[in-house]
């Protein structure tokens, strides 16, 4: 039987429509109204008024989330991007001789870039770091370069190292092409160039190497797409439905034809390992990988990995 106390709209309603009965019947017990206008409309009014507490909570958790999606939508290159604008470098800890140069893009921006010069006919690295950081936080990399026998141009992106201009996907892509076209300016040819991309900057060098004819790419932390990678540490949100800059570089793979060494570290906590290993699965032949079982997203640049990048360069026509 139910409870008196326990609210039953169709009960109340029944009482006020019946007027002045003294009892009412309600699945075959006679109930005396007067009972349950004393007790069940307090009752009643408590239910009605945490029924509508709860769908002005409703409302309000879906304001708040239209208003984040708006939030993400229009502020999501400050969130997507970590530019060091400093434009001081520290360079006394860097070990090959350098000249600060200036590349000019397309859309009038100057980019600084380090240009290590050891012979224009030999091979060239240009590294396209990735997201946070600063040019000299390469430095422990660009010394193991010295041993290598090239040359080399690391750059850093727009709206980083204070130069001019806001980071976006276009605009990186721009910065990367723009390096290219310096580097051919003062007579290093396309084929000698070998593109190296780390994290952020491996999706720019994955673009910029479509169907062209460089001597090799490095893929360090690689991811499949920004979507993804979105979806991975914004679950919640529509990432598909808001990302601007996509960095598609699963489905731009393919279109590589030219030898290709992925490295990742299987403890990454930023671009998943998987997402690596896809990129490396997805690769045209030639292609060769470099995956330790403990580094995370920046690799360590030991012994075993300094050789088999050593070994990659060193197999490139």
């Amino acid at each position: 039987m139910t409870h008196p106390n326990i609210i039953n709209f169709f009960l109340i309603k029944k009482v006020f429509n019946k007027g002045n009965l003294k009892n009412i019947n309600y699945n075959g017990v006679s109930i005396n109204t007067k009972t349950i206008k004393k007790n069940n409309l307090f009752f009643a009014l408590i239910h009605l008024n945490n029924k509508m507490f709860f769908t002005k909570f409703i409302i309000s958790i879906f304001a708040i989330y239209f208003v984040l999606l708006i939030f993400l939508y229009f502020y999501q290159r400050k969130l997507l991007y970590h530019p060091n604008v400093s434009s001081y470098t520290e360079i006394n800890n860097l070990i090959p001789k350098i000249e600060k140069v200036n590349i000019p893009t397309s859309d009038n921006h100057k980019l600084l870039g380090w240009f290590h010069k050891k012979d224009i006919s030999k091979k060239t690295i240009l590294f396209l770091n990735g997201n946070a950081g600063s040019l000299e936080n390469r430095i422990y990399k660009l010394n193991h370069f010295e041993n290598f026998d090239l040359n080399f141009l690391i750059i850093a992106w727009r709206g980083f190292n204070g130069n001019s201009g806001k980071p976006s996907e276009q605009g990186l892509y721009d910065d990367a092409k723009s390096a290219v076209s310096w580097l051919k300016s003062i007579g290093i040819k396309e084929e000698k160039i070998i593109l190296y991309g780390e994290s952020l900057g491996a999706a720019v060098a994955i673009e910029i190497a479509q169907n062209k004819k460089f001597a090799g790419i490095v893929l360090e932390s690689p991811f499949t797409s920004m979507v993804e990678m979105g979806k991975k540490h914004y679950p919640i949100f529509p990432v598909s439905f808001l990302l601007k800059d996509r960095y598609e570089s699963i489905n731009k793979i393919k279109k590589i034809y030219f030898p290709v060494l992925v490295m990742h570290g299987k403890k990454d906590s930023i671009v998943p390992f998987e997402m690596g290993k896809k990129i490396y699965t997805s690769a045209n032949s030639p292609k060769f990988y470099y995956f330790s079982e403990y580094d995370d997203h920046m690799i360590d640049y030991n012994k075993l990995l300094i050789e088999k990048l050593k070994s990659f360069i060193e197999s490139l026509n």
